[in-house]
């Protein structure tokens, strides 16, 4: 198993400069950069999410690019907006972001960079994308983790339990429930939980925003985590409504498969309890799919399934941090995001192989690459 596990390692390297180089490629060839960012606050034709600019040096920039717009006759640009800028101001602002560079250099110099985790500064806010990264994690993490368990914890036991009464009035019942789970996205079950139970029209219980409140150092530690609590309450059970349904279907199914199996039937010819034939054969078995899928699962809630309960719920986290980037083309937030999110993505992959063999020891990665 180490040799499989060492040679995973070695091919996360070339995995993720594939994913660096695509998606580098692709960026560059979007139009709408960090340049005609900066320009479009200049001209005042910039969106909303762009106003972050003036918060980082950019925002001397802005200043004197108005002044250049002022006092400049019209002159050609291959930014989109530039027209009437002085070309010094406008090769001013590439260099200000490293665009007086050839994208091959950028590019390798980002991949040197990224080798030791520099992953430098954001270009619209006055933070290194570390510090932006790390002050976001505990959001996300959040999130992803109480929402992860959760969603096994109901999932597996429903799961069984409507396996082992297929047919019933409780199978039936539960699946309209899981159904309706299915049908209704996290998002907008989050909008209904704000409308009745967040101010919206009826009760007032929960707070909308933020992971803790104002006054949270003040509190005992028992006040400081029913505060936590608290807040996460609402995003949970939002993202909760949209996972469970699919893990609850794929454990049923799994162990309808494996109650059909020959050697069900063997063990109870021979006069094991059914108990003992459930979870002492059945849910190894079963459940190998399940539980080593529980990074992965992880990672899809992470980073990709809060991205829109963040925003409803006013919850800065890794996702809307993401969602910004992208909308600004703060482009070393979005390399450093991507880097981060792959990189974790590929080593938790390999964690659902280990867990794999931990759940049953017969399987042998080692023997299947040979």
């Amino acid at each position: 198993m180490l040799a499989y596990i060492v040679r995973r390692l070695l091919l996360i390297v070339p995995t993720l400069l594939g994913i660096m180089v695509i998606n580098f490629v692709v960026i560059q060839a979007a139009p709408g950069g960090p340049v005609e960012q900066l320009i479009s606050q200049i001209t005042g034709e910039g969106v909303a999410a762009t106003e972050r600019v003036t918060q980082s040096g950019a925002g001397e920039l802005v200043r004197a690019g108005g002044e250049s717009r002022a006092g400049s006759a019209s002159t050609s640009s291959k930014y989109r907006g530039a027209q009437g800028l002085d070309p010094e101001f406008i090769a001013e602002i590439e260099k200000m972001y490293g665009f007086d560079k050839p994208a091959y250099v950028r590019f390798f110099q980002m991949l040197r960079n990224y080798a030791v985790f520099d992953f430098g500064n954001s270009f619209f806010r006055d933070q290194r994308v570390v510090d932006l990264v790390i002050d976001k994690m505990p959001v996300s993490i959040s999130l992803g983790l109480w929402t992860t368990i959760l969603v096994y914890l109901i999932s597996i036991p429903l799961g069984i339990a409507k396996a082992v009464r297929d047919g019933s009035r409780f199978d039936v019942w539960t699946s309209a429930i899981v159904i309706i789970g299915n049908a209704i996205p996290g998002f907008l079950f989050a909008v209904l939980l704000i409308v009745v139970f967040a101010g919206g029209s009826y009760f007032d219980w929960f707070p909308l925003r933020n992971l803790t409140s104002d006054n949270w150092s003040e509190l005992s530690w028992p006040g400081k985590i029913l505060d936590y609590f608290w807040h996460m309450t609402l995003p949970i059970v939002a993202l909760v409504i949209g996972g469970f349904a699919t893990l609850t279907m794929l454990t049923k199914n799994s162990f309808l498969d494996q109650i059909g199996q020959q050697y069900v039937t063997t063990a109870r010819a021979k006069g094991l309890s059914e108990h003992h034939v459930l979870y002492g054969h059945v849910f190894r078995n079963a459940m190998l799919i399940v539980i080593a899928g529980f990074p992965s699962a992880f990672i899809g809630i992470l980073f990709t399934g809060a991205l829109l309960v963040e925003v409803i719920f006013s919850l800065d986290g890794l996702g809307l941090l993401g969602f910004e980037a992208a909308i600004n083309r703060d482009y070393p937030v979005m390399f450093a995001s991507l880097y981060f999110f792959s990189l974790l993505g590929l080593i938790m992959n390999l964690v659902g192989d280990i867990t794999y063999t931990l759940v049953d020891p017969r399987i042998d990665f080692e023997a299947l690459d040979r």
